[in-house]
């Protein structure tokens, strides 16, 4: 009897373990560009938050993105992004 594993992430913003598919994926692309991937499917370095903008601002307050990806994030791509999970709902 084979088994489906169920891939679990952690979410940069409250730090609790979820399955894959529940969360959103924040990309670094290779040319250094950070956006959400509300598919999964874009290239490059990844790291995950729920699906709301609280889990979020905490991972802004903790700079979660910025040593995740080593690179300092502007407020405005944070903003761009608290809007899209927004929209998203």
């Amino acid at each position: 009897m084979k088994t489906n594993i169920t891939p679990l992430r952690m979410c940069t913003g409250c730090g609790e373990m979820f399955d894959k598919r529940t969360l959103v994926r924040v990309v670094k692309s290779p040319e250094g560009e950070i956006s959400l991937d509300l598919t999964g499917k874009k290239a490059g370095r990844g790291a995950y938050v729920c699906k709301n903008a609280e889990c979020l601002k905490k991972a802004r307050k903790k700079k979660a993105f910025e040593r995740a990806f080593s690179v300092t994030i502007d407020d405005t791509i944070y903003d761009e992004m608290i809007k899209e999970i927004e929209n998203a709902k």
